[in-house]
């Protein structure tokens, strides 16, 4: 059921403290934490406590939670002091985009610069 946690979910496990994870921040609908791969300087994963597959799943179900996290991705750039030089905020849905873990989260990625298009 959408926005129960998932008994086979990485990041369902993460918000229960099940899976260690460096958190950097929580509230009571967020959680965000380093991703183990990091692509930039700064990558910081936001993701809902709530599961959903993937963020327009997210922001049709709970839109409330949804700007949540990215509140909480702009409170992140804050943090990492990315926010004056500029950052990213990325959603990747389906496989097809590079979605590997099926549970709605957000890329923050900053410190380096980026190009146009990305890819």
């Amino acid at each position: 059921m959408a926005g129960e946690p998932q008994a086979d979910c990485l990041f369902c496990k993460i918000a229960a403290g099940e899976v260690p994870a460096e958190v950097i921040r929580e509230t009571e609908t967020t959680v965000a934490f380093r991703d183990i791969n990091p692509q930039a300087p700064t990558h910081v994963l936001v993701i809902p406590k709530a599961h959903h597959p993937d963020a327009a799943s997210l922001a049709a179900a709970e839109p409330a939670i949804a700007a949540d996290v990215l509140r909480e991705a702009g409170e992140v750039a804050k943090d990492e002091k990315v926010e004056g030089t500029g950052f990213r905020i990325i959603f990747n849905t389906g496989a097809g985009a590079g979605q590997t873990v099926f549970h709605a989260h957000a890329h923050v990625l900053g410190g380096r610069g980026f190009n146009w298009p990305p890819g």
